[in-house]
């Protein structure tokens, strides 16, 4: 059975494909996930969104989504999507993916044995929340995949301190994004608006996925 997918198109095709999915506790129809990714395809990127089977799971019964499903049914839910689009002419060396926090985490697991175009990962969870000591990145120090972080430079899961002081592998580009917290929002003290980051975030995505797709 296929997997849905939420588009949001460009108005001018053909476009590069970006597929996206969630963190641990909303789904990818949330609206700051989908403000999102209209903004990427208003920037020439095509953006494909699913959920995994748990939170489709919940939505379906009203349910709260938690406990997310176990990382190999997440893993498999991703390379499902993958074949997927790969039957419908997307093939994977074209294909960009990743997702916000929990989504993007286990695209990285799987990203150098898929082979995709690049990867992108927004608030990325290095460790749990405001405990550095619980970091694990040995894999994003081997990573061979082109990818973005994309992360808040007070995110509680790897602050641009913490991070700025790991070892991570020179296929990874970080796009710090000001003052933004695990949802890349800002302090009101900071001068920075929740829609401005999310700005930020939509261009730098673009821009690495332009970069990517033309190389």
């Amino acid at each position: 059975m296929e997997t849905p997918l939420t588009w949001n198109l460009p108005t001018s095709p053909p476009a590069p494909t970006l597929v996206l999915t969630h963190g641990a506790g909303a789904s990818s129809t949330h609206p700051n996930t989908t403000a999102l990714a209209e903004l990427i395809a208003a920037r020439g990127v095509r953006v494909a969104r699913f959920d995994f089977p748990y939170m489709r799971r919940a939505m379906e019964t009203g349910r709260r989504p938690w406990p997310p499903d176990p990382e190999d049914v997440l893993a498999g839910a991703w390379v499902q999507v993958i074949r997927q689009l790969a039957q419908q002419g997307v093939p994977t060396s074209k294909l960009f993916f990743g997702g916000r926090s929990m989504g993007g985490r286990i695209a990285s697991y799987i990203a150098d044995a898929v082979e995709p175009a690049g990867m992108v990962c927004i608030s990325y969870p290095f460790h749990a929340p405001n405990n550095p000591s619980s970091a694990i990145i040995i894999h994003l120090q081997q990573l061979a995949t082109p990818t973005l972080i994309v992360q808040g430079e007070r995110d509680e899961y790897g602050t641009r301190e913490e991070v700025e002081g790991y070892e991570l592998s020179p296929h990874v580009q970080l796009s710090w994004i000001p003052d933004g917290n695990h949802g890349l929002v800002p302090r009101k003290r900071s001068g920075h608006t929740e829609e401005g980051n999310r700005e930020l975030a939509a261009e730098a995505i673009a821009g690495f996925i332009r970069s990517q797709a033309q190389s």
